[in-house]
C-alpha cells in the first residue's frame, strides 16, 4: 500500500488545529451554563437584583464564546468528509449516529432556548426564563455527550459488527456504543474539567475586578459560586480521572505504559510522581528510562488494575511479549495474524463474485477467526504500535495531573479565605487566581494529547490505523486549508478574547 505520509501527517494537524481552538471555547459554554443557571436561580428565589445584574454579565460573556465555538466545531464535523472519507466510509455507521442525534437534539435545544435566555428578560416570566437558562446548560451538556460518546468508541470500538461485503462496521447495538465504560468515564471527566475551566474563568475575571478595586460585591458572590462549583467538580474530576486511567489499563494498555514511560513491565509497579525520561532512551537501545524519577511504590498496579501486586505490561512486553505474563501476545503475532484476516477478506470477496460458495463460507470463517486483529495486518513492525512521542504523552499527562492537584488546593484556599472575608487583600493570591485560567486551559489541551496522541497508531482502536483513514487528496490542498484555518482561528480567538476584554471592562450594567 502507497501512504503519503506527508497528506496523513497534515491531515491530522488540520483536524488537531481545529479541534485545539474549538476546545478554547467549549470549557467555558458547558461551565458557564450552570454557573449562570445557578445564579440565576439565586436571582429567582431571593428576588434580589443584584444577582440579576451578575447572570446578565456573565450571560454576555456566554454569549461571546457560545457563537465563535459553534463556528469551529462546524469545521470540525465537516473535516470528516473531507479530510477523512476513508475512515467516514468505514465506521460512518457508527460515528455518525451520536453526531446525528447531537445535531438534531442537543444542539436545537440549545439554540432554541439561547434565544428566550438572552432576550427573554422582561418578556417571559422569572420562572420559564430561568427554566430556558438551565435547558441551555443541560442542552450544552448533552451536545458534549453525543460527540465524546463517538471519540469513546473510537477508543473502545464497541457495539458494532463488520460486514464482509461492503468492508464496513456496522452498528447493531446502540446502548453499548452509548454506554460504553469508556464513554462513561469519558463523558464525565471531560464535562468535569469543563466546569473547572469556567470555574477557573469567573475567577481570573472576579480577582481582577477586586485588584482594581471595581465592583467588590459582585465579584465576591461570583467568587463564592465559581469556587463553590469548581471544588466540586475538580474533586470529582479526580475521581473520573481514575475511572478514565483504569479503562486505558484495560483497553489501551500501550497508551498507559508510554503515558507513565515503563518500559519493561513489573508487578508492584509503582506510580512516578515526578520524572524525567531520558532522551537518549529509544525503543532499540538498552539506556536507562529515567534521569531522575519520584515513585509511589505499587500505585500503578493497584491504580491499573485494582490489585497492588498486578502486573502491569510495559512497552516492550507489548511488543515482543514476556514470558512471565503469557496472557500478552507479543505484536509480531498480531500482524501476522491480521495480514491472514486481510488476506482471507480479499479472497472471500473474489470468491462470492466467482459464485464459489464453498470457498467463500470457508475464507468468511477464516476471517471471522482473525477478525480481532484485523488492523494489525495494516502494520508492517511490532514497534508500530507504540505512539512515536513518548515523551510528549509522558510531560502532557504528569504537567495535566500536577496541574489539577493544584486547581483542587486553589480553590479550597479561594472559598476559606473568602468566607473569613479576607479574599481580595492578598494580591499575591488574587494573581495567583488570575494567572490559574490560562493554566486550566493548558491542563484541558494536554489532556487531549494523551488522549489521542497517545492511541496511536490507531484511529480506531485495534480496528484502523490512521494512516489508512485520510481521503486521497493531494497534500497541497490540506496544506492550504491548514493554513487558511490556522489565520481564521487566529483571528477569531483574537477578536473574542478583544470582545471579551471589552465587556469584562464595562463590567455589570446596573439597569433593571
Amino acid at each position: 500500500m502507497n501512504i503519503d505520509a506527508s497528506l496523513v501527517d497534515w491531515s491530522r494537524a488540520q483536524f488537531a488545529l481545529t479541534a485545539m481552538y474549538h476546545w478554547f471555547f467549549v470549557p467555558l459554554t458547558l461551565g458557564l451554563g450552570f454557573m449562570l443557571a445557578f445564579m440565576e436561580t439565586i436571582y429567582v428565589k431571593t428576588g434580589d437584583q443584584e444577582w440579576k445584574h451578575i447572570t446578565k454579565f456573565w450571560q454576555k460573556l456566554f454569549g461571546i464564546n457560545f457563537a465563535i465555538g459553534v463556528a469551529t466545531g462546524l469545521i470540525l464535523e465537516f473535516q470528516f468528509g473531507t479530510n477523512w472519507s476513508n475512515y467516514s466510509w468505514f465506521v460512518g455507521d457508527i460515528f455518525g449516529a451520536p453526531l446525528a442525534i447531537e445535531g438534531i437534539m442537543a444542539f436545537f435545544l440549545e439554540s432554541t432556548f439561547i434565544a428566550v435566555m438572552f432576550f427573554g428578560w422582561n418578556k417571559v416570566s422569572k420562572k420559564f426564563h430561568l427554566l430556558s437558562t438551565w435547558l441551555v446548560a443541560f442542552g450544552a451538556s448533552l451536545s458534549a455527550l453525543w460527540i465524546l460518546v463517538a471519540n469513546a468508541w473510537m477508543q473502545y470500538p464497541i457495539g458494532m459488527k463488520f460486514n464482509p461485503i461492503t468492508a464496513r462496521s456496522e452498528m447493531y447495538n446502540f446502548g453499548d456504543v452509548l454506554l460504553s465504560p469508556v464513554a462513561v468515564n469519558k463523558f464525565l471527566h471531560t464535562v468535569f474539567s469543563c466546569y473547572v475551566i469556567s470555574s477557573l474563568f469567573v475567577l481570573c475575571v472576579s480577582s481582577w475586578l477586586l485588584l482594581k478595586k471595581r465592583e467588590e460585591l459582585f465579584a465576591k458572590k461570583s467568587i463564592v459560586i465559581a469556587a463553590t462549583f469548581g471544588l466540586i467538580s475538580s474533586i470529582f474530576l479526580a475521581f473520573t480521572g481514575d475511572g478514565s486511567a483504569y479503562q486505558i489499563a484495560q483497553k489501551q494498555p500501550a497508551k498507559l505504559a508510554v503515558m507513565e514511560g515503563l518500559y519493561n513491565g513489573k508487578k508492584n509497579a509503582g506510580l512516578v510522581a515526578f520524572g524525567i525520561l531520558n532522551p537518549k532512551k529509544q525503543l532499540d537501545n538498552n539506556e536507562k528510562e529515567f534521569i531522575f524519577k519520584i515513585e509511589i511504590p505499587k500505585l500503578l498496579s493497584l491504580l491499573s488494575y485494582r490489585k497492588a501486586d498486578a502486573f502491569v505490561p510495559g512497552i516492550n512486553d507489548l511488543i515482543s511479549g514476556n514470558e512471565k505474563a503469557p496472557d500478552i501476545i507479543p505484536a509480531s503475532e498480531k500482524i501476522k495474524e491480521g495480514k491472514i484476516a486481510i488476506e482471507a477478506l480479499t479472497a472471500y470477496k473474489k470468491a462470492i463474485k466467482e459464485n464459489n460458495t464453498l470457498m467463500a463460507d470457508s475464507l468468511l470463517k477464516v476471517f471471522n477467526d482473525k477478525y480481532k486483529y484485523f488492523g494489525y495486518g495494516h502494520l508492517n513492525h511490532p514497534k508500530d504500535i507504540i505512539p512515536k512521542n513518548i515523551a510528549l504523552i509522558f510531560y502532557s499527562f504528569h504537567i495535566m495531573v500536577a496541574l489539577g492537584i493544584w486547581f483542587i488546593l486553589l480553590f479550597t484556599i479561594v472559598l476559606i479565605i473568602t468566607f473569613i472575608g479576607k479574599y481580595g487583600k492578598n494580591k499575591l493570591l488574587l494573581w495567583l487566581a488570575m494567572l490559574s485560567f490560562p493554566l486550566g486551559i493548558l491542563s484541558s489541551q494536554l489532556g487531549w494529547v494523551v488522549s489521542e496522541v497517545g492511541r496511536q497508531p490507531w484511529i480506531v482502536q485495534d480496528l484502523m490505523p490512521t494512516f489508512i483513514a485520510p481521503s486521497k487528496l493531494n497534500s497541497s490542498y490540506v496544506v492550504l486549508t491548514f493554513s487558511l484555518f490556522a489565520i481564521l482561528f487566529t483571528i477569531l480567538l483574537i477578536v473574542e478574547i478583544k470582545i471579551m476584554i471589552t465587556q469584562i471592562k464595562k463590567g455589570p450594567e446596573r439597569s433593571i
